[in-house]
């Protein structure tokens, strides 16, 4: 057993959220969120659908700035055509990681594109930079094939850092994780964790359990930090995103698109 003290659990409930407006595509905002603004050094997560694309036009994010962050972008369902100001064009599907890097400034657009299969199903987190990597110059990255984990019921995909004994290929500059979790029906799993994290897990679908409580897509579930392991079951196939990091000590400021480095 750990010899910290694990910090209690929360539920935090996601704001819904159009983007573009009040006739925007919709997604559910759970961070920055008003009982807690990050989780290491992640510091917004907004997740959508499945949207049926028959009724809907899609994502249709115009050209807009970013500063002082990563953006990530994974996606269950569909494709999203990302375009930013470094001359990138890339196509997202599922299983594919895309990571842009702002540093001292990019910009960039996503979109549905014209030829597309009928859900879109995804979310997008951004990741604060640390002041030592606040302001160098923009980067953008795919990364088309991640480090999948199995065992007996249980899936892993590694986004970012390590996970289970697996590196993800995408950079990070603070420590801290991110991995889609894949369960069978009826499997129940111990997963291993570092005392020193701070973690929270969201439902992508389906109704897992972790540790204790039943999980539906929408709230998001903080672990805080002191904790070596975690329990997670269902009774029927589900998907978890599991974030994580080292609590984030720099204090940010975040307004718009940019994140700032507060005094």
């Amino acid at each position: 057993m750990s010899s910290f003290e694990a910090d209690p659990v929360e539920l935090l409930e996601g704001a819904p959220v159009a983007l573009g407006g009040p006739r925007g595509f919709a997604v559910t905002r759970t961070l920055p969120n008003r009982g807690r603004r990050m989780v290491g050094a992640w510091c917004f997560l907004d997740a959508y659908g499945p949207h049926d694309l028959a009724t809907s036009e899609g994502m249709r994010v115009g050209p807009h700035p970013h500063t002082g962050l990563q953006t990530v972008t994974w996606l269950l369902a569909g494709e999203v055509l990302h375009r930013d100001s470094l001359g990138s064009l890339q196509l997202i599907r599922p299983g594919q990681l895309n990571l842009m890097t702002a540093g001292r400034g990019i910009s960039h657009s996503e979109e549905t594109p014209a030829d597309h299969t009928p859900i879109l199903h995804g979310v997008q987190l951004w990741v604060a930079l640390p002041h030592a990597a606040r302001d160098m110059p923009p980067v953008f990255a795919h990364h088309a094939d991640l480090p999948v984990v199995t065992e007996a019921g249980l899936t892993a995909t590694v986004l970012m850092g390590s996970f289970a004994g697996a590196t993800s290929p995408a950079q990070c500059h603070t420590p801290l994780v991110g991995a889609e979790l894949s369960l069978a029906s009826g499997a129940e799993s111990t997963l291993s964790l570092r005392p020193t994290f701070e973690y929270a897990f969201l439902a992508l679908d389906g109704a897992p359990t972790v540790d204790g409580t039943t999980l539906k897509p929408g709230p998001l579930l903080y672990l805080g930090a002191g904790r070596d392991s975690v329990r997670v079951a269902t009774s029927s196939p589900a998907r978890l995103l599991l974030l994580g990091g080292e609590p984030f000590e720099e204090r940010i400021v975040m307004w718009w698109n940019f994140v700032e480095i507060g005094s």
